[in-house]
């Protein structure tokens, strides 16, 4: 159920991407050589212009960028299956899952990989609360559900959690042959995916760790920071710890 990695174990960096296509390039722009072996763009409605842009600025990013441009709004948890399953098609080892809206730091990315390729981890979650990680502009209401939501994970997971609701993560692909860990369930389109992993990861027998992160929220304003509703997704964030915990879903 794990394995081990060599030297020349392959590293990609996913990044599902949807209405925030400037973000995204700014992100970009921002890798550092060797940082990852490939960046997997899964992007939702994006225009032919989007599109060029994204082709132009890729040309100068010194990592090699893949773009999977879909034409509806699947959910964020159907473009991070998309981006699994290529990575696997490509033989990655281990995958880093970022956000597009330049909230997360690519310098950082070597903090979530060390753990797995140094320390045999199976899986590493960014925590912004964590000493060493930082959190800047993060809205009122969010920061209080961010920091109080991790203590319900730690009692029912037994499992110590300082921070679940951030996407900066990276994990084995090896996870993903697990027959108890299945992402192709339909339910697992939104945000779903991944409170989904993150559950199966803690109570499988997966070595886990946290490792401190930035968390950086642009801009303040309504609509400026995420594309998370807090009316129509919140289900989808606590829905599955509760779901897993009671077996309504597997």
């Amino acid at each position: 159920m794990k394995s081990s990695f060599s030297d020349d174990s392959k590293m990609i960096a996913i990044i599902p991407c949807c209405n925030n296509t400037r973000q995204l390039l700014c992100v970009l722009s921002n890798f550092k050589e060797k940082s990852v072996n490939e960046i997997c763009v899964v992007i939702d409605r994006a225009t032919n212009r989007e599109l060029d842009q994204l082709e132009n600025v890729s040309l100068k990013v010194p990592i090699p960028v893949s773009v999977i441009s879909r034409h509806d709004r699947r959910g964020i948890g159907s473009a991070i299956r998309d981006g699994i399953e290529y990575a696997i098609r490509q033989k990655y080892d281990v995958a880093v899952i970022m956000a597009g809206n330049d909230k997360d730091q690519p310098s950082e990315i070597n903090r979530l990989l060390m753990p797995i390729l140094r320390d045999k981890f199976d899986y590493v979650q960014g925590s912004r609360f964590l000493n060493g990680g930082k959190c800047v502009k993060n809205p009122f209401l969010r920061g209080m559900f961010s920091r109080l939501y991790p203590f319900v994970w730690t009692l029912l997971t037994k499992s110590k959690c300082t921070d679940v609701t951030n996407g900066f993560r990276a994990y084995k692909l090896s996870l993903f042959n697990d027959q108890k860990i299945d992402i192709s369930q339909s339910w697992l389109d939104g945000y779903e995916l991944e409170y989904y992993i993150h559950y199966k990861a803690l109570t499988l027998g997966y070595r886990t760790k946290e490792v401190p992160v930035s968390k950086v929220y642009p801009f303040r304003h309504k609509g400026g920071y995420s594309n998370i509703s807090p009316f129509h997704d919140w289900w989808q964030i606590v829905g599955p710890l509760f779901y897993l915990k009671t077996g309504v879903r597997k």
